[in-house]
């Protein structure tokens, strides 16, 4: 991987001493908060431990030195701990070294997510967005109040310090505080109302390579993921739930599960019976022996191959309008030259490394939760009606997840309702109880993102201008039903459908974009790049159609209808000038080389790949070289990384990744026959990163939209063949 930011010289950082008495240590520091109403009040000088969590409060300076963020984004592998710690500690002009990020607790009135509303929680790459300046200001206030500090001190004007490194220094007369030695004093002052923040041309930390704060933790094995939280006498509940969609229990036989060592009990709950014991595994024996049967009257019972055919029937005729600028019908017909095409898009599974778990202690009055938790508030809310509590008597303390894209966050809550569902079945006692789900039980487990189908038709010029362009989409909605619903789905249009391409950037005059909401029995979900994931492949594969039909260069045609969208043009031109872009010097044969460009939550991307296919039909992507543009660089490498592990998830999903039912059971189990990228697999990667004074967005996710299409296009490029079906048929299977 390489980068046009110095990336070369990573060191690993030494190992962090950790704070041995929080209590001890919040009672004299300094903590720092603030609101956005009434911020004159005083900072907290913290009495008690929970006293460093005051309303808002995002920073804690220790008399140790120590700064600990409190990060109200969960770390799932996206690297928000370190963002997170990065903005804090560049206002605060804070030592590296000395920078430990904690979870903030799951209270939405101090720690919502400002781009979802009163609500906490992690999604959308939104979270170095909506936390910018919110952090910003944490830190400058804070590093004010400890200037304040030392200049009450040393009795000279506050104007006359400066900070680095974690101290605060008086050149005049040479005197240096830290921020440790200053931290009970500043905890006195009040908060300021108003402060200046940096300029970036003075960003030592902002746009520079630093060591995660997460990487010595997981190093050394300390790091607390859901499967390591163990307490004295935890039961583990494994839960076997339908083989349909939407059967139920009709009734179960516990006489074998009881009979294995281990097992202490087999309840009943919504989502199926529950095997709980000693350990994971007597209540994976224990599942084994159950004996469950299973009314399936109300269960979806098709085959994702006669839900295709549905999905392709409804293509053909018009949907609800999502977008319609001039008159694409006239303008299709009048055309010298039409081209049209389909594509077909799987259920996928999110298949995170950890599969989902938690652990719950539920008593009459209260329930804590330990989970890798990523809708906080919702799935408070979800837990307490469950237990019969109210939200504030519910406790999350979240820990580090390994990884999600998109399952952890569902307005079900459907892991943790059922962990909580088993600790109420059990008599609600106090006694902790773990749930895990195997990774055939993620595999099976639904939350899919949805089939979809899509049909296109393009009107072109005698001299190859694009004139006219038609796209149907039809496909489940993700939102329908759930409380995000009055807000993203207006006139029957889920915005998560037909993102990618109802606000496709491309100058063409007249555009149509109709959506086809269907209803099935496979409950779906966001998954990594949510419409993007389907949209932009159909876009960028029929744009690429398009250009060939006009007789022209892929990246030209799409350069020449961006003029009016510089920063996703700059990308585009970006990965063609670093990918050696040049129709007058092709490819050898046997090789291939294709373009796409997309946008996904206010982050372009663009990607250059190069494939080889050998005599048998056998496709090796060979590199990508990825473009990206979203704002101002936080973390460089950890961008890199992000368009890196991007690239190669959506990799997995063009080349193997199917969910695919057999009168509605699915067919897949586990990594052998849900196939995800394998490492042998991954291709040469260049990531650049454009360097920018925009606000910062989002990478977790849009480094996967353009690479499906970008392979594709490089396929047809060596080959001649156009693939309009996902994943990729295998060599010498036909393209649907």
């Amino acid at each position: 991987m390489t980068t046009d930011l110095d990336l070369t010289n990573a060191v690993c950082p030494s190992r962090r001493t950790f704070l041995k008495a929080a209590g001890a240590v919040a009672a004299v520091g300094l903590t720092v908060g603030f609101e956005w109403v009434g911020t004159g009040r005083r900072a907290l000088a913290a009495t008690l431990p929970e006293a460093s969590f005051a309303p808002n409060a995002f920073l804690r300076v220790a008399p140790d030195n120590s700064v600990t963020v409190i990060a109200k984004h969960v770390e799932m592998g996206q690297g928000a701990y370190t963002g997170i710690a990065t903005i804090v500690a560049e206002e605060l002009d804070a030592n590296w070294q000395d920078v430990r990020v904690e979870s903030a607790p799951a209270d939405a009135k101090r720690y919502a997510n400002l781009a979802f509303g009163t609500i906490q929680g992690t999604g959308g790459s939104s979270a170095m967005a909506n936390s910018w300046m919110q952090l910003r200001e944490a830190g400058a206030k804070a590093r004010a109040m400890l200037i304040s500090a030392a200049a009450a001190q040393w009795q000279v004007p506050a104007a006359d310090l400066t900070t680095r490194d974690g101290s605060v220094h008086h050149a005049a007369t040479n005197r240096s505080a830290t921020y440790g030695a200053l931290a009970s004093a500043a905890a006195r002052l009040p908060v300021p109302d108003k402060v200046t923040l940096k300029s970036p041309k003075d960003f030592r930390l902002i746009g520079h390579q630093l060591p995660r704060v997460d990487v010595p933790a997981k190093t050394d094995g300390t790091a607390q993921f859901t499967l390591d939280v163990t307490f004295p006498g935890m039961l583990v509940a494994l839960l076997q739930r339908p083989p349909l969609f939407g059967a139920t229990v009709k009734s179960f036989d516990a006489s074998a599960s009881k009979a294995v060592p281990g097992v202490v009990s087999v309840v009943q709950v919504p989502g199926g019976v529950a095997v709980v014991a000693n350990g994971f595994w007597a209540a994976k024996q224990g599942r084994d022996a159950l004996k469950v049967d299973w009314d399936d009257s109300k269960a979806e019972k098709r085959s994702s191959d006669a839900i295709m055919a549905e999905y392709r029937q409804l293509a053909e005729q018009p949907g609800l309008s999502a977008r319609k600028d001039g008159d694409a019908t006239q303008a299709l017909a009048g055309a010298a030259k039409k081209i049209s095409a389909t594509y077909a898009f799987p259920y996928l599974a999110h298949a995170p490394m950890e599969p989902l778990d938690a652990v719950v202690k539920l008593t009459p009055g209260s329930c804590e939760i330990w989970a890798g938790d990523q809708f906080q508030t919702i799935d408070q809310a979800n837990a307490a009606h469950t237990a019969g509590l109210d939200p504030q008597q519910v406790k999350i303390h979240t820990l580090y997840a390994g990884g999600s894209f998109g399952r952890r966050a569902n307005t079900r809550s459907d892991y943790i309702v059922e962990a909580v569902s088993i600790a109420k079945a059990l008599g609600a006692n106090g006694m902790p109880v773990k749930l895990q789900w195997t990774r055939e039980d993620d595999i099976h487990g639904g939350l899919y993102r949805p089939m979809y189908f899509h049909k296109l038709d393009a009107g072109l010029t005698a001299d190859g201008k694009l004139v006219g362009w038609r796209h149907r989409i039809v496909g489940q909605s993700i939102l329908g039903g759930t409380p995000f619903a009055s807000v993203m789905v207006k006139n029957g249009i889920d915005s998560t459908s037909v993102e990618g391409a109802a606000n496709m950037a491309y100058a063409i005059p007249n555009i149509s974009v109709e959506l086809t909401t269907t209803q099935t029995g496979v409950p779906v979900l966001w998954w990594r790049v949510v419409g993007s994931s389907h949209t932009a492949f159909a876009v960028e594969a029929f744009i690429d159609e398009a250009a060939h039909a006009a007789g022209k260069d892929p990246f030209v045609f799409r350069r020449d209808l961006l003029a009016h969208e510089p920063r996703m043009r700059a990308v585009l031109e970006l990965a063609a000038q670093k990918a050696d872009w040049d129709p007058a010097k092709p490819l050898p044969a046997g090789r291939g080389r294709g373009i796409a460009v997309a946008e996904a939550f206010s982050t372009f991307v663009a990607q250059v790949a190069e494939v080889s296919v050998d005599k048998d039909g056998n496709v090796k992507v060979e590199r990508v070289v990825c473009a990206v543009d979203c704002g101002t660089p936080i973390n460089p490498d950890i961008i890199a990384a992000q368009m890196e592990g991007g690239i190669g998830f959506g990799l997995g999903a063009a080349l193997h990744s199917a969910i695919t039912l057999k009168d509605g059971k699915v067919e897949q189990n586990n990594f052998d026959t849900y196939q995800v990228l394998r490492m042998a697999e991954m291709p040469k990667v260049e990531v650049h990163i454009v360097q920018s004074g925009e606000a910062p967005t989002g990478v977790g996710e849009p480094g996967v939209a353009p690479v499906g299409p970008a392979v594709a296009n490089a396929i047809f490029a060596a080959t001649g063949k156009r693939l309009h079906s996902l994943p990729f048929p295998a060599a010498g299977e036909k393209s649907a």
